[in-house]
Formats: C-alpha cells, structure tokens, sequence
C-alpha cells in the first residue's frame, strides 16, 4: 500500500510550530526567527515534505510560469547558442522557484503565442531574446503592460524602460582582433552580418576600433553576408583574393565554419597560414578540427541577471533597474596560431 505524502499539518508538529509557521517558512522565510526557519527546514528535509505549487498559484493567483519563445534554428546556422542559453535559464528560474514554459511562432504567429498566454494568464513574465530589428515582440509587450526582461538591449528604443541584460559583442571581436594583432598579423579581415542587424554592427565595431588603435586600415577588408556557412564561405574566398588577408574575425562561429571550408579547399591549414576566430565558442568550435578561437558569451551569468531582474520585476513594489551588459571572454584554440 502507498504511502502517503507528508503534509503541511505533519511539518508542524514534527518541528513543534503552527501550520502557518510552516507556510511562512515556505513562501515567506524573512518573517521567521532564523532559530524557528532553521528548524521547520530541518522538519521539511526529515520528512520529505514537498510544498503544494497549484494550492498556493490558487491562493496567489501566480502561476511561477515565465514564457520563452523557442526560435527555430535557421538551416546553414551552425552555432545553435540559444540551447546553451534555454539550458541556463531553466535551471535558475527552478532555483528561484520558477519554471520556464516553451512556445513557438514566427512573425504574426509569435505576437499570437504571446497574446494567448497573457489572455490566460498562464504565466507571471516573459523573456525575450529578440529585441534586435525587425522584431516587435518587446514593443508589443510594453504596450501591454505585460511584464518581461530582455536578453538583449533595446536596440531599436534607446530610452525604453523594461529590464534588459545583454553581453557586449564590440568588447568580445576587439579582444579577438586584439589577439590576432599581437600575434603580428596587420590585415585582419571581417565578415559580419547585413547592414541592418544592430547585433552584427555592434560586434563589427569592435573590430575596427582595434584596427584603428594600431593605426590599421580597415578598407576592402569587411563583408556582409547572411548568417551561414555557405556565405561565409563566398565572402572568405572573395576577400582571400582581392584584400589578401592573413587573418579573419567572424560575427559568429557559422561563418567561421565557412572561412575553414574554404581554406581547406584551398589546401592552407588553420592557424599557420590563415588564422580565424569566430564568436559564441559553439560545440562546433570545440569540435572542430583544430580547434576554432571564439569570443563566449557568458550564457550562464545572462540567465542568473535575468532571473533576478525577474524577481525584481514580479516583486511587490515592482522594481526596474538600469539594463546590464556583461562582458564576454575569449577561449583561444589552434586556429589562431
């Protein structure tokens, strides 16, 4: 015969205190001497008791939900980040008593998703990882009063007041141009992304303002392409020809992955004839043969920022604060040299 689960009711009289002690040990720690906490906290590990999420949602009116709308990986991409991200987030909303519910949807069918959820109101928050052009999802939720934290700057909406936590790119490819410069090379070429992604001009900043440090010129030394490995693959060849570069720096590993294909069709061998480094320390760049340098983004601390700004937002008073950008680091492997 099974048995039964212990109960609040078991919790208070194993540690000698009322069911509402109890409660408040639970759902409101600061209220408890830290004699009487640590004691019904001992009584709660002793006896296994687990806490009833859907009886305190009802008495709340809070469902401990935060929604993340899962992007498909776009084919030709090879970084994937966001899995590294998703993973991180999950594991510290469960530590700070949260959990993260999935959704899907492009274009309108995105705004859809979101509308549904706030209409339910099946989650307390959102977070949104796609506040760069082109986007509405973050303008669409200030307007609705619904509450969300951004991984991502308000590029579009420089004064907007919403949380946001965001890893500066420009700092991550001027470390990496940094790199190659102090190894020797002087013509350090760029492939990045189209002229109207913020996130790729950002990154590619960085790059010229380290070639501009050292009084380098960066003219016919930049491509813009889409984000995949076969484009980065066209522009490596074009500009191996026409600008002669001994070195490149790419917006994000997928490119890079391009720039090694065509090497390799070439017969020149990473890090002795060609150096490359790409950006987001992907699998594939630590998988890769020999070995790609890549700027990493610091997933794990973006998730941790999130979720405090979360539970600073969800807070009664609510609290914003100042956005936060948090700076990435460069793992160096044997395709640099």
């Amino acid at each position: 015969m099974p048995v039964a689960a212990p109960t609040l009711a078991d919790v208070a009289e194993s540690a000698g205190v009322s069911r509402q002690t109890v409660s408040n040990a639970v759902n409101n720690p600061d209220l408890l001497r830290p004699d009487t906490l640590l004691r019904v906290q001992e009584a709660i590990a002793e006896l296994g008791y687990v806490p009833n999420r859907a009886a305190r949602n009802l008495r709340t009116r809070a469902s401990h939900l935060v929604g993340l709308r899962l992007s498909p990986v776009l084919e030709g991409n090879a970084t994937a980040v966001g899995d590294r991200f998703v993973h991180s987030l999950v594991w510290t909303s469960r530590e700070a008593g949260y959990h993260v519910l999935l959704f899907s949807g492009e274009g309108h069918a995105a705004i859809d998703g979101y509308e549904d959820l706030l209409r339910s109101t099946a989650v307390d928050a959102f977070v949104v990882t796609d506040t760069y052009l082109g986007n509405p999802q973050a303008t669409w939720l200030r307007e609705r009063r619904a509450p969300f934290v951004a991984f991502g700057r308000p590029w579009d909406d420089p004064d907007a007041r919403h949380p946001w936590v965001d890893v500066d790119g420009a700092a991550g490819t001027e470390m990496a141009t940094r790199h190659l410069l102090d190894k020797g090379h002087t013509r350090v070429a760029w492939i990045g992304w189209r002229k109207d992604s913020f996130i790729g001009e950002d990154r590619r900043s960085g790059w010229s303002r380290a070639l501009h440090e050292r009084g380098l010129s960066t003219t016919g030394m930049a491509s813009r392409v889409e984000d995949t490995v076969s484009s980065g693959r066209e522009a490596s060849a074009v500009l191996l020809d026409e600008a002669r570069p001994s070195a490149f720096v790419c917006a994000s590993d997928t490119l890079a992955m391009g720039v090694l294909h065509t090497l390799a069709e070439r017969g020149l061998q990473p890090g002795r004839d060609i150096a490359v480094a790409g950006f987001d320390d992907s699998q594939v760049a630590q998988v890769v043969h020999p070995g790609l340098t890549s700027v990493r983004q610091p997933l794990e601390e973006v998730a941790v920022a999130v979720v405090r700004s979360l539970e600073d937002l969800l807070a009664t008073p609510s609290y914003v604060g100042e956005g936060l950008l948090l700076t990435p680091s460069l793992t160096v492997r044997p395709s640099t040299g």
